[in-house]
């Protein structure tokens, strides 16, 4: 969805292994590099652990897409299994033929792998058993891989394997049980997360594969992303992806922190605070602690001698003037009166805003698909027939066109036109409302007789872009106007970008597609920063009828929200 919007050729941070996005941090080159000895050099086992998602299968695939011409690898994915169905699977992988008598009998496929091991070592070949997800091995599986390891010539081993696993592995390896096979292990690796460097040149990396010319990703995002991912590749991938869908709805070229806190609070269902916050709070509470000591150090509510001083400035206050020297002093208490009885102006009351996922509980009644075109065919001066034919329909009835298109809220600013919004709620419920205005930070939404405004960020964790908006068209056929089209529709065309465009033309108005109205076209796209490709499309002629369109019709206001 938002390839084009940020110049991108694929998705940079799908979750599937892809070995061309393998970015080869410290760590993952140490890990990578086990690999390889693992199957260049003869030996027992290698190896490999690691937290889940920290790119342990990433590192496997690299690995397979660097294999010597003389290595045959039998890859494992899912261990769990039997014994027999174990070592089945092995001779599957290389290519192995099986007799049925022999698919349940471990002493005939040992036999059967053995004699295609001494053929391929004879035959200057290395066979590696690469088995993922190792710490999901039974008992007696593991057991099995031992005795594998027991199939040798005089001077090295005819299999080579290599255990992969989550850091489980390393505590059923640590077994007292499997302390055989424990100790023919050869090399161990643990794969840690990423840095904070790492995760910031993880991301422009995986960017970079995916055709980006521009760092899309500002600083504070990459802190942000560290900090929410704790380094994982996989849960980086998870939280950008979502960021940029995020800043696609929202028609930021850049993610900001905001926009991947907004992200992570999607993939882990619970809000995330800015980094800063909890500090601020310390701050907070220290500098209040220490004014209400110094107020209460100025006070000295213990002394008794200012228990005296305050009983003799109220005596002396109550009798009359105070006494300094041979001058009498006024008490101020008539200044003090004035000065207290004259009320200070106070603001009226401001309605707090109400989160968008209560306003849908409260109001669930009025987002269904009725309530919803109701409101919106209401804004256009309208009727709309609940129950009748489709909405539709009973607008191109009335003069106006249907768009029902997956965008976003720059289009909407684009369209400037209301539109409902299809929202999916955190109980997976979908609601139907109508967005009435939207400036850079704010959408307002009606419901309940009331409007609302809601932060676009809240906004876009519950709309993923699908709305359906009403535009009144220029012609009576809505179609892509092309070069060399004549007719009344390439006429209105013509007259509607040279009102916009403050040109006058004496005579009657062409009705011919020519390369003067292509020019046209592709300046007022320029302007309305629409595809330039000289083609009137929906999308143009849907801007152009906002930009020429009367009083009557209701628009989304950009410029203020909060005007009334």
């Amino acid at each position: 969805m938002y390839l084009s919007f940020f110049g991108l050729n694929e998705k940079p941070f799908a979750i599937t292994p892809d070995p061309r996005y393998l970015y080869l941090s410290e760590r993952h080159a140490e890990a990578l590099a086990h690999l390889l000895y693992g199957i260049n050099e003869a030996g027992g086992f290698v190896q490999l652990t690691g937290e889940v998602g920290t790119g342990k299968t990433t590192v496997v695939r690299s690995l397979l897409a660097q294999t010597p011409k003389n290595a045959e690898i039998a890859l494992i994915l899912n261990p769990r299994m039997t014994a027999p169905e174990f070592l089945l699977t092995i001779c599957e992988e290389i290519g192995i033929g099986v007799a049925d008598s022999s698919v349940e009998s471990l002493k005939d496929l040992v036999d059967v792998l053995s004699h295609y091991l001494l053929r391929a070592h004879a035959a200057g070949r290395r066979v590696v058993l690469v088995v993922d997800e190792a710490q999901n091995l039974a008992p007696a599986v593991l057991e099995q891989v031992r005795l594998l390891t027991n199939l040798e010539t005089n001077t090295q081993k005819l299999l080579q394997i290599i255990l992969i696993g989550q850091p489980e592995l390393r505590e059923l390896l640590g077994r007292n049980e499997l302390r055989q096979l424990a100790q023919r292990i050869t090399g161990r690796y643990h794969l840690h997360p990423l840095s904070r460097d790492e995760t910031a040149a993880y991301v422009r990396h995986r960017l970079r594969v995916a055709g980006a010319t521009t760092d899309i990703f500002s600083p504070a995002a990459l802190n942000e992303i560290y900090r929410l991912s704790v380094g994982v590749p996989r849960v980086i991938n998870v939280i950008c992806d979502r960021a940029l869908l995020g800043a696609y709805s929202m028609d930021r070229h850049r993610v900001t922190g905001t926009l991947v806190r907004h992200a992570a609070s999607e993939v882990f269902g619970r809000r995330f605070a800015p980094n800063w916050l909890p500090w601020v709070a310390i701050a907070g509470t220290a500098v209040v602690l220490t004014f209400a000591t110094l107020a209460l150090w100025n006070l000295r509510p213990w002394s008794s001698k200012s228990h005296d001083a305050v009983a003799a400035t109220s005596q002396h206050g109550a009798a009359g003037p105070t006494m300094r020297g041979s001058e009498s002093v006024p008490t101020p208490t008539s200044s003090v009166a004035r000065i207290t009885t004259t009320p200070a102006p106070t603001k009226p009351a401001v309605p707090p805003l109400q989160p968008l996922s209560t306003l849908l509980t409260k109001h669930v009644s009025e987002t269904d698909t009725d309530s919803a075109f109701t409101k919106l065919f209401g804004l256009w001066g309208i009727k709309y027939v609940p129950g009748g034919t489709d909405p539709c329909t009973q607008a191109a009835q009335q003069g106006l066109d249907c768009l029902t298109q997956r965008g976003s809220f720059g289009q909407l600013r684009l369209y400037n036109r209301p539109a409902i919004l299809l929202l999916n709620d955190d109980g997976g419920s979908s609601h139907q409302v109508v967005i009435t205005r939207l400036d850079d930070e704010h959408a307002r939404i009606d419901l309940g007789g009331a409007r609302h405004d809601i932060g676009i960020g809240e906004l876009s964790r519950y709309w993923f872009g699908d709305f359906v908006m009403l535009w009144r068209p220029g012609t009576s056929q809505v179609k892509s106007l092309v070069p060399g089209m004549h007719g009344a529709e390439v006429r209105w065309l013509r007259e509607s970008l040279q009102h916009v465009q403050g040109l006058h033309g004496n005579g009657p108005v062409s009705d011919v597609f020519d390369t003067e109205l292509t020019n046209l076209v592709r300046e007022f796209q320029r302007q309305h920063r629409l595809a330039v490709d000289g083609i009137a499309g929906v999308q143009t002629q849907i801007a152009l009828a906002t930009a020429v369109s009367g009083p009557d019709a209701p628009l989304l206001y950009v410029a203020d929200t909060h005007g009334g």
